[in-house]
């Protein structure tokens, strides 16, 4: 999937003429003539996907489903959003510092191997799963808007998402700061006129903690659901780029975009919505006629400003399994095969797309959280300088067993005793439901605490471990 070291570096294309060549980078370090841009560009490209029905779906469950009043949504969607960009922010910082995908770093924390599994898992939730429910959204509302059938609509949407994806990493980043003023205006005029009549003063929640944990467990896993891709749209910045400025774009834009729509979403759930209504629908049909066509316009964008983020990573997370495959199977190509699988799937859900998204939602952090613990554990235990840790990464001899051991044993342990969901409650629900899901938690401190307990020392003085 690489090129040669020994062969010859592509002409750098300026302009727009940069803009439309087609990436060649897939899992492979970005070369130092290559890198170019600012961290100021992660801002609206961690913002624009969060602007969008899927966030503000998640507001809406933490009061019609989960149960709670309008403030401790708030608290719950708030605290979620702010410790999954936090995170987001820290592991961005490795973008520049390597020039690789964040499922490439992921061998630092699995080894060469051992990594296989969680990329894998990424291609999969991004591909299929995000990438199904980010174009499911968007096409609801073309066809509130334009009264075309779904199916179409889905198709229509899959093709533009995937042409931006497979052209790849400029035309990507250019397209989410094109959309995100147009979404952010949009829907902050949304957000004024549903707060004006929203009832933001009720106590009659029954939610209580147990709602709190599950509103805050699904903003978390929607946040979180990012960071496996966090350094994707960051490689290209010049290795020197502050990582401070680096955390702090990706980071806020992440936060403000969840937190403020999600909220926007929870104001919208006290309000009574149409009957019958699709869920799009059901939140623009509480606009007037005017407004509500506009935000079906910024819906149907920001589902194509998740989604061709989601096909663009699964593309690089397969990249990153350094599968023996024809070479013709590039990047582009598999941008082109994951956009039809996750098409499939969203196909599969438009009978149901509400109820898909919710279990969806719930069941993405459980793997997320433990993932999470083990790489930000290593982030903090690194010893070695950044030019050992880069051989690393491309030292297909290097192993470390300790993170596969913690984020399974996180996964198996969390799950079975803590998990709430339709299909399945987990022990401690079961005797005492008022504790909701705790998995994410869990599943977080077990797959840290473990992976420091298991994991070998380095020493400064040399670039492998045994």
């Amino acid at each position: 999937m690489s090129r040669s070291p020994h062969a010859p570096a592509p002409e750098v294309a300026t302009g727009a003429e940069k803009l439309i060549a087609v990436e060649d980078h897939g899992a492979d370090p970005v070369p130092p003539e290559r890198r170019h841009g600012s961290p100021r560009q992660l801002l609206w490209t961690w913002a624009s996907p969060q602007v969008g029905f899927a966030t503000v779906f998640i507001g809406v469950l933490s009061v019609s489903a989960f149960g709670l009043s309008f403030w401790p949504a708030v608290a719950a969607l708030v605290l979620g959003a702010g410790l999954g960009s936090l995170a987001h922010g820290m592991l961005s910082t490795d973008g520049p510092r390597f020039g690789v995908p964040q499922m490439v770093i992921g061998r630092l924390s699995f080894g060469h191997q051992g990594n296989a599994l969680p990329s894998a898992v990424n291609a999969f939730v991004a591909g299929v799963g995000w990438f199904a429910v980010n174009t499911v959204g968007g096409a609801f509302a073309l066809n509130s808007l334009t009264g075309l059938a779904p199916l179409p609509s889905l198709l229509i949407l899959v093709v533009l998402e995937v042409v931006i994806g497979y052209v790849g990493h400029d035309l990507v980043h250019r397209f989410e700061q094109y959309a995100f003023p147009v979404l952010a205006v949009i829907f902050l005029l949304a957000g004024v006129w549903i707060f004006k009549d929203a009832d933001v003063s009720g106590t009659t929640g029954t939610g209580g903690f147990g709602g709190f944990m599950l509103a805050f467990s699904a903003c978390f896993g929607f946040t979180a659901g990012w960071n496996p891709c966090a350094a994707d749209y960051a490689r290209y910045l010049p290795a020197d780029t502050s990582r401070r400025a680096t955390a702090w774009y990706a980071g806020l834009g992440l936060f403000v975009s969840v937190a403020v729509v999600s909220v926007i979403g929870a104001a919208s759930a006290t309000l009574a919505a149409p009957a019958d209504a699709s869920p799009t629908d059901a939140f623009t049909g509480q606009l007037p006629g005017w407004l509500g066509n506009l935000t079906l316009v910024a819906i149907i964008l920001g589902a194509m400003a998740a989604a061709t983020l989601n096909v663009y990573s699964a593309a690089v997370s397969i990249s990153s399994l350094d599968l023996t495959l024809p070479r013709w199977m590039n990047r582009g190509a598999l941008v082109a095969l994951v956009g039809a699988i996750g098409t499939a799937a969203g196909w599969a859900s438009l009978a149901d797309a509400g109820h898909a998204f919710e279990n969806f939602l719930l069941v993405i952090a459980y793997w997320i959280a433990p993932w999470l613990g083990v790489v930000l554990m290593e982030h903090w235990l690194r010893a070695l300088p950044d030019t050992a840790l880069a051989d690393r990464l491309q030292d297909r001899t290097f192993s470390n067993h300790a993170g596969l051991v913690a984020l399974l044993v996180g996964v198996a342990v969390s799950v079975p005793l803590f998990s709430n969901q339709t299909l399945f409650v987990g022990w401690v629900p079961s005797n005492w439901p008022a504790v909701g899901d705790l998995t994410c938690p869990v599943g977080f401190v077990i797959g840290a605490g473990l992976y420091a307990l298991l994991r070998r020392r380095d020493r400064t003085d040399i670039t492998t471990a045994v």
